[in-house]
């Protein structure tokens, strides 16, 4: 087939000589694709901004022996703007296509996809917290890529729970017997929000408290680096704090009025509320995009 075409969002690029672009993108049909954007870095490029980050488009490929082409790209959906307005999105954003990059390859199912897609919208219209989004689609995506941690029954043995003591390499939460020493232990809370990021209960993970939710991104962030076998580099940039940060100039402020004494240190921010709307079915095949891929 020297022509195809397929529904992809962008999840990196990189120059390739002096006009040129290497694109790697998740596609809905054929898994991740790495293709070249010709003259895509000339002001009149036929392109434009259609094969940025966090960009959903309709794209036609020429296949090539080691490399594909790009020929055409028309927009489905543009969440690049919204997303970088935001310092704690942004960060999230970069984290998940991070993480799609290194969890996909050309064998990658559509449930992937349409995951990420439904994660990058969300972001873009602020319906929850960017971090608790960013750990609902960790544990999603890990699961789809047959690493579903248990939050309840052994991960072991099977046996019934609750258990509470939980390994990173064991998969999840073990039995009291089959628990290393020095297993840290998890309370319900942490657990039950666990869980509700990863079914997608969103009543259940937006209520829970600021305490409950730092330390379910800390597991979160535990097992998807040692499941990929690599680090995420940009977990480290995910803004983890209570208060929403608007923009990186806030957050470089935040960051420095954390660093000095507290008469100097009044950086105020505006919280913007948050959407508890109902979650369609992951399972979801429908073509057209948006609005009817899945939210996280």
């Amino acid at each position: 087939m020297p022509l195809y075409r397929d529904e992809v969002v962008v999840l990196r690029t990189h120059k390739l000589g002096e006009a040129d672009r290497i694109v790697t993108m998740l596609s809905r049909q054929h898994g991740k694709i790495r293709a070249v954007a010709k003259g895509v870095r000339r002001t009149a490029s036929k392109f434009g901004a259609r094969l940025e980050p966090f960009m959903v488009a309709d794209v036609q490929f020429f296949e090539g022996r080691s490399l594909d082409t790009i020929t055409q790209a028309v927009t489905i959906a543009s969440y690049g703007a919204e997303i970088a307005s935001d310092y704690g999105s942004y960060t999230a954003a970069s984290a998940m296509v991070e993480t799609a990059d290194k969890l996909t390859d050309a064998d990658a199912t559509h449930q992937q996809y349409l995951l990420l897609v439904g994660a990058l919208r969300s972001l873009s219209r602020g319906e929850h917290g960017s971090s608790l989004t960013l750990d609902s689609y960790l544990l999603r995506a890990l699961s789809m890529a047959g690493w579903a941690p248990s939050f309840f029954d052994c991960a072991v043995s099977g046996a019934a729970g609750p258990h509470s003591a939980f390994v990173v390499q064991l998969g999840g939460v073990v039995a009291d017997e089959l628990a290393p020493p020095g297993t840290p232990r998890l309370d319900a809370a942490t657990l039950g929000l666990l869980s509700a990021l990863l079914s997608g209960d969103w009543s259940t993970a937006d209520g829970a408290a600021d305490r409950v939710k730092s330390q379910a991104s800390g597991i979160v962030a535990a097992y998807a680096q040692w499941h990929l076998e690599r680090g995420l580099r940009s977990l480290q940039h995910v803004d983890r704090s209570n208060e929403p940060v608007k923009t990186l100039r806030d957050a470089q402020l935040a960051r420095h009025a954390a660093s000095v004494p507290p008469v100097a240190a009044a950086v105020t921010t505006t919280a913007s509320p948050t959407s508890t709307a109902a979650v369609p079915s992951l399972t979801s095949t429908t073509s057209t995009l948006p609005p009817k891929a899945p939210i996280v």
